[in-house]
């Protein structure tokens, strides 16, 4: 059962890694997801996900006091609208882009509304 905990852990931080290029691949779910992943079956791979030095600061804002940084709100907003455009540009079905449109609507709405860090857990 570990491997598979480190496995999914793997997994998850890579596509964490790759929703930084990508559009529509979210990065701090699944740098969430691979923290969790990995204290479950790699407490050393856990530590080095939240000491890494892009991942850790939103990982640590997010355990201690379930508060995202007012850029990585910014820059999740400007990706959301980024791929709203995309979606409305290149999906010919009008109820689809109206349904992604509003599930994107949706996840901004809930990012925009999380707290923002406290001085004293900034790392």
């Amino acid at each position: 059962m570990r491997y598979l905990w480190i496995g999914l852990a793997g997994i998850c931080f890579a596509l964490g890694t790759a929703g930084v290029i990508v559009p529509l691949l979210p990065t701090t779910p699944f740098m969430l997801a691979a923290v969790a992943l990995a204290s479950k079956g790699s407490p050393r791979f856990a530590r080095w996900i939240r000491q890494h030095r892009l991942a850790g600061p939103a990982i640590k804002h997010w355990e201690h006091e379930r508060a995202i940084s007012p850029r990585a709100k910014g820059l999740a907003v400007v990706t959301l609208v980024f791929s709203a455009g995309v979606i409305w540009i290149t999906i010919p079905s009008l109820a689809v882009r109206i349904g992604v449109t509003l599930l994107l609507v949706g996840i901004g709405s809930w990012l925009v509304t999380r707290a923002t860090p406290s001085q004293r857990h900034k790392p």
